[in-house]
């Protein structure tokens, strides 16, 4: 009998799922939930076995649309009570300090979760209420929470702390947390079997670049810095999101805009970023416009990879050197372009691309970069469902997680 694991992705008005096969390593059914307690219809997909089975019906809540998704597995396949599953992960953005590492979901658990949502409030508020949810669906079925901080919060002190005043920071949690850690740590952990180099003192950085976008620095496979730091705000240029600003923007705007908290939060996180800059947060539609000759698509892309190139500058420093430096996420595993841009900035520093390999999309890991090159250049495919899938089963096979909660409990 196979082995898989269910993970789940709540937001606020959607859910995304996936049964992985824990043996072949594939997702083996697919979906999406979408327009969750919106006026008119909501959304579901739902693939399997090469179909794709779509409905559309009023989704009040959380709850009625898992219920639906628990349909379909019984009435498309595979039935989930001989499909083998072991294990439901949860993603959740922001675990804080409170949790370095996974947990088992509990009411305690779900509490914690819930409580950390004034560190990310778009997230861990509906990822508290989808693994609630799936608790009473699921309830002889080990479920755990994955968080994207945990990775990061192995961050040197110096890298962590903000230079703010030291009791408002500790007061209200004020350190750099990170984001998008699964990914940056499962694309990481396959840098050296790819290079055939050892993990052992490997200086790499990870550019998980989509609509969302991260940079981290890692040596020997522990990460020393990360480009997100509060909330997944700082950093890099996003889709919607302005990457690093001067914070005093946000005082400038309150004093002459005249603009309140909910107003600020929109424009730096929603229309900012490529959208704010072009109108586009699709690098496709960006690239569209560039060949069209519109200018202010040529300034957003290059704005875009110059945040890019001062993350991969600054790392490159901390770390002394750097011995691969490796794509993934939407942009990074399919953006020739962006990619060529990056590496020829890079080329006064010995860096050089293979041109045909850059350009030819695959699914598998792969080095684009020549043999004479002086660093590696890989494009790896994320697979964060596949390593969230991994850590609950392991938590589950153990029966106790790091805080002393046991299956069940």
């Amino acid at each position: 009998m196979a082995k898989t694991a269910l993970v789940i992705n709540s937001g606020s008005s959607s859910i995304k799922y996936q049964l992985v096969d824990l043996d072949s390593q594939e997702g083996i059914v697919s979906g999406l939930v979408e327009k969750i307690g919106e006026a008119g219809d909501g959304h579901y997909v739902y693939k399997y076995n090469g179909e794709k089975h779509e409905l559309e019906e009023p989704i009040p809540d959380h709850e009625t649309g898992l219920k639906r998704v628990l349909g379909f597995f019984k009435e498309f396949g595979p039935d989930l009570k001989n499909a083998g599953i072991v294990a439901v992960g949860h993603r959740v953005v922001q675990g804080g300090s409170v949790f370095p590492k996974p947990a088992f979901v509990n009411a305690k658990t779900i509490q914690q979760v819930k409580d950390l949502a004034v560190l990310a409030p778009l997230h861990n508020g509906p990822e508290a209420i989808g693994a609630e949810v799936m608790l009473k669906l699921l309830p002889d079925v080990p479920q755990a929470f994955v968080f994207d901080s945990s990775y990061f919060f192995q961050l040197p002190e110096e890298a962590s702390t903000y230079a703010l005043n030291k009791q408002v920071a500790e007061e209200y949690h004020i350190r750099r947390y990170g984001a998008h850690g699964t990914s940056h740590e499962y694309v990481g952990g396959l840098v050296p079997a790819l290079i055939g180099k050892p993990a052992e003192g490997l200086k790499q950085i990870v550019l998980h670049v989509g609509n969302g976008a991260s940079a981290s620095a890692q040596i020997s496979g522990k990460p020393i810095d990360t480009s997100m730091g509060l909330t997944p705000l700082e950093g890099l240029v996003m889709g919607g999101r302005t990457g690093d600003i001067d914070p005093a923007a946000v005082f400038h705007l309150i004093r002459n805009a005249h603009m309140d908290v909910d107003q600020l939060d929109e424009l730096f996180n929603k229309k900012s970023g490529l959208a704010g800059l072009c109108g586009h947060s699709d690098m496709r539609e960006v690239h569209a416009l560039v060949a069209e000759g519109d200018k202010d698509a040529k300034l957003a892309l290059d704005v875009y990879v110059h945040r890019i190139i001062k993350y991969i500058g600054d790392f490159t420093a901390q770390m002394g050197g750097v011995d691969a430096i490796t794509f993934t996420a939407g942009v990074g595993e399919n953006d020739d372009i962006v990619r060529k841009m990056v590496c020829d900035r890079l080329a006064p520093f010995g860096v050089k691309i293979d041109e045909e390999k850059n350009a030819t999309r695959s699914k598998d890991p792969r080095i684009i970069s020549t043999p004479d090159s002086s660093v590696f250049i890989c494009v790896i495919p994320t697979n964060e469902e596949l390593a969230i899938a991994q850590k609950v089963t392991a938590l589950a096979e153990a029966g106790v997680d790091s805080y002393g909660n046991k299956v069940g409990e």
